[in-house]
């Protein structure tokens, strides 16, 4: 094709953007609310309000209902019960008892103990728990804090210090170079050997003297009270009472 078909500068190019001549469309399509129906309805025009019949239901169809015939109380009104005040009458209720307030003779302060005095903390020892071998936790004793006295005081200045040591047994004065035995090796010798000797005496055991180790019954074991004298017998003289006594005329 020659280029004097095309007039100017135009020339065929594809289009940047969509012509609606190149669809078979009938129109621009908008996604509008619909104007009929209930469900999505437009907001902006009116709607009718919409019903729907339902089906019955199967368990309606088996009952039987008394239908109007309903026993209303006669002292029912559309508004309620009538205003005609009404009374009843019950059995006498019984007397409450009577609440015993106890005295202050009744409480004893004394008693309360910690809960009303003061008193030291108490601590107790429980034993170790199941999970203790799993616990790593660090002991009281691990913990060391710096020391107050001697060179190492952290934060503050120490004096000089002077260490004392023993005397050495090599190349002192009083090395035992013959190895001489001391005083102190030979054996004490009793003074009973060279001396006279001193009386000796010896103590035995304390001896149990003997006795009677029978239980004897006590003062308390003893109920006088409960002796009842009974009457004894008793000797009467030789003679009758009624006899005159025997006088004898005394020599003066």
């Amino acid at each position: 094709m020659s280029a004097d078909v095309w007039v100017g500068a135009w020339r065929p190019h594809r289009p940047k953007g969509p012509i609606a001549a190149l669809y078979s469309s009938p129109g621009p399509k908008y996604g509008l609310p619909t104007n009929v129906g209930y469900p999505l309805h437009d907001p902006s025009r009116y709607r009718a309000p919409a019903y729907s019949f339902g089906i019955r239901r199967l368990y309606l169809q088996d009952e039987c209902s008394p239908g109007p015939k309903y026993m209303v109380p006669a002292k029912m009104t559309m508004k309620g019960k009538d205003g005609n005040p009404a009374y009843s009458i019950y059995g006498r209720p019984r007397d409450l008892m009577p609440f015993l307030t106890p005295g202050p003779g009744r409480y004893s302060p004394e008693k309360a103990g910690k809960w009303a005095y003061r008193s030291a903390p108490i601590y107790s020892l429980a034993s170790r728990t199941k999970e203790f071998a799993n616990d790593q936790t660090p002991g009281p004793a691990a913990y060391g804090l710096p020391p107050m006295i001697g060179p190492k005081v952290v934060g503050k200045s120490s004096a000089p210090n002077y260490s004392l040591l023993g005397r050495s047994l090599v190349g002192s004065f009083y090395e035992d170079l013959s190895k001489t035995p001391g005083p102190c090796n030979y054996r004490v010798v009793e003074p009973s050997v060279y001396k006279t000797r001193a009386p000796q005496y010896s103590m035995l055991a304390r001896n149990m003297l003997p006795g009677d180790n029978t239980q004897k019954p006590g003062p308390g074991a003893h109920s006088p009270e409960k002796y009842v004298q009974q009457r004894g017998q008793t000797f009467g003289i030789r003679h009758s009472d009624y006899l005159a006594p025997l006088i004898v005329d005394v020599v003066d």
